[in-house]
């Protein structure tokens, strides 16, 4: 029976003869179902018609993206490190033009996720490569297709490499999830984002919401908590969900600049 793929987020399920009757992930404030409605495919499918593109970002870090886009459209990031290699984030199609290059590359150590918009067909994945896929337990439920392969981190903090280390944000989803990449930037250190902090298209300030297509933000204070919260990590580059979205160098400096003006407009402190 086939893994059916949520066309509008990329979700696999579990096996089953008929698709689902919905997608949770669509069904949440945080998603929404298209107005032509709820689609379905498979990955056998996503393969007749797509392929990934690579881009290199910086030294030890690539970003895969599929073309034409699928659902959300986030992009993979492929963080190298001396101790292997980790994925952060999933894209849905996995093929054996990608499978052969991430193998060249030294394979896997591990697959880490920052939230459930992008768990997509990591079960294909973690089983590809045979590694964990790292998942915080807050989100537990999001998970659609159980497997072995899924660890459920707890707390704040998970080591997962000696250059990377998972927090939990929280945020847009509780169990939100940035990585810190001590290495990243040139050795300046780095934080891998997901839209836990998203970058903004002018690659100068971060957005911070519950639902970014619906638009409902977040508290001033959870947004404080957030930002302080990335106070005690050396960093000077993040990179985002999304093709060109990374600040390269002052990171730090844009995302505390970020936090206080998004909290000046939603508690009403700047005048229209």
């Amino acid at each position: 029976m086939p893994h059916y793929i949520c066309t509008a987020c990329t979700m696999q399920f579990a096996e089953s003869e008929a698709p689902p009757p919905l997608c949770p992930i669509c069904e949440d404030e945080r998603q929404f179902v298209p107005a032509r409605g709820q689609g379905w495919t498979t990955l056998e499918a996503i393969r007749g018609g797509h392929s990934n593109a690579w881009r290199q970002l910086g030294p030890g870090l690539l970003a895969l993206q599929t073309v034409p886009a699928l659902g959300i459209g986030q992009r993979a990031l492929l963080v190298q490190s001396p101790a292997g290699n980790l994925l952060w984030d999933c894209i849905a199609l996995l093929d054996p033009a990608t499978e052969a290059i991430i193998q060249a590359l030294g394979g896997l150590a591990g697959i880490a996720i920052s939230h459930p918009h992008y768990y997509s067909t990591m079960v294909e994945w973690g089983r590809a490569f045979g590694v964990p896929v790292w998942l915080h337990a807050a989100d537990r439920a999001h998970a659609a297709r159980p497997d072995p392969c899924l660890r459920f981190w707890e707390g704040e903090t998970h080591s997962l490499l000696p250059e990377v280390t998972l927090h939990r944000l929280g945020g847009h989803f509780a169990g939100g999830t940035i990585a810190h990449w001590s290495a990243g930037a040139g050795g300046r250190g780095a934080l891998l984002s997901g839209d836990i902090l998203q970058v903004m298209p002018d690659r100068r300030h971060l957005g911070f919401m519950r639902s970014y297509p619906c638009l409902i933000p977040l508290p001033p204070a959870e947004v404080r908590r957030m930002a302080a919260a990335c106070e005690g990590l050396a960093f000077d580059a993040i990179y985002g969900a999304f093709h060109e979205r990374e600040i390269v160098t002052g990171a730090r400096t844009a995302l505390a600049r970020s936090a206080e003006r998004y909290c000046a407009w939603v508690a009403g402190m700047v005048e229209p």
